[in-house]
């Protein structure tokens, strides 16, 4: 997830939970009888006849509208949905430079070396790297799948031991952010050939 997202992220759940507090604190206030008794006394009903009839009269477009703030509603919840697995990707990583110039790294490439990197180790069956760019820091993300009779140890052995010291000697940096996403599966059989 990038930044930009989390940052959203937390703006928008910030925001929905205040909503949901001021509406729960005036539910609360109204059952224990907090406001004038004329205006919304705690023992009636919210819905009543006035706003019966009110649907009743305003009926058509009202569900109209509600119809269009539910589709609304839905979309940006699915908006919301995708972008929490984006996060930011670049073709090339930029790493300090100095009085000589800048580095400037393939993205793709250290993405195949890291993957390459993982796959070495003989509890991964396969394995997909990303890298991305943040506050110009990379990161990494694995993806892979690893065979479900070895023990995990084994695989956050490699990669804390081979992989991402490899990764940060190749970009000189004492710390290299990285998420490793693990899917279990059985290894495929060896084939037996009977002659």
């Amino acid at each position: 997830m990038s930044r930009r997202t989390s940052r959203g992220n937390r703006w928008g759940l910030a925001l929905a939970g205040l909503a949901l507090a001021i509406l729960g604190g005036v539910a609360l206030a109204r059952g224990l009888g907090a406001f004038p008794q004329d205006s919304a006394a705690a023992r009636t009903p919210i819905v009543d006849d006035g706003m019966r009839a009110f649907f009743a009269l305003h009926g058509w477009w009202i569900w109209w509208a509600v119809a269009v703030a539910s589709i609304v509603i839905a979309l940006l919840g699915l908006r919301w949905l995708f972008a929490q697995g984006r996060w930011e990707t670049r073709r090339v990583v930029r790493l300090e430079g100095g009085p000589t110039g800048v580095t400037e790294l393939s993205a793709g490439g250290m993405a195949q070396a890291v993957a390459a990197d993982v796959e070495s180790c003989p509890a991964v069956l396969s394995a997909d790297a990303g890298v991305a760019h943040s506050q110009g820091r990379p990161e990494v993300r694995l993806s892979l799948v690893a065979d479900e009779s070895v023990p995990m140890s084994e695989l956050t052995w490699h990669l804390s031991t081979v992989t991402l010291p490899h990764l940060r000697d190749a970009l000189d940096r004492d710390h290299v952010p990285a998420v490793a996403r693990v899917s279990l599966e059985p290894s495929s059989a060896p084939h037996r050939v009977v002659h």
